[in-house]
């Protein structure tokens, strides 16, 4: 890989940003290398930042009481996780898992908006970015739950 620049315009979150823009994001990034099966972050976790995936993969999954892990998403290279903490400020809603070895862009929170508030044309577009995001996400989790309630897992 030659540049993150590749992964950033392939993740939905940053998609139609201009290279200038993602050479913001990519001047407050830092690249961090995990071995598989460490934990990025725990469910009920403070959220400090937010990861781009440039190689590998992330699980995020939950702990159920009685069931074990349950797993929610496999995330691979281009995708984003860890958004929600820095939009809401509230603790992490699970867990994430490196599922393969993994390359990642770690963006802070506190740089993160510091940029949006000096950049607010910036702003506007990825904060569009994040309202695509969430919902592509609550469409996948509508159908899954669909799916349950109709095979009859989910009563």
């Amino acid at each position: 890989m030659n540049s993150p620049i590749e992964p950033l315009q392939q993740a939905a979150l940053f998609q139609g940003l201009k290279p200038a823009a993602l050479e913001l994001l990519l001047a407050i990034a830092a690249k961090e290398e995990h071995a598989k099966g460490a934990y990025l972050f725990h469910h009920g976790d403070s959220g400090e930042r937010m990861y781009v995936i440039l190689d590998g993969k992330i699980r995020i999954s939950r702990n159920v009481s009685g069931m074990g892990e349950e797993a929610m998403a496999i995330l691979g290279p281009g995708e984003v996780f860890g958004e929600m903490a820095l939009l809401d400020e509230s603790p992490r809603s699970a867990d994430a898992i490196v599922h393969e070895s993994c390359v990642l862009l770690s963006i802070p929170k506190d740089a993160f908006d510091d940029l949006l508030f000096s950049r607010k044309e910036l702003a506007y577009e990825i904060l569009w970015g994040f309202v695509r995001l969430l919902s592509t996400r609550l469409r996948e989790t509508n159908d899954k739950l669909t799916f349950l309630s109709v095979s009859g897992r989910f009563e």
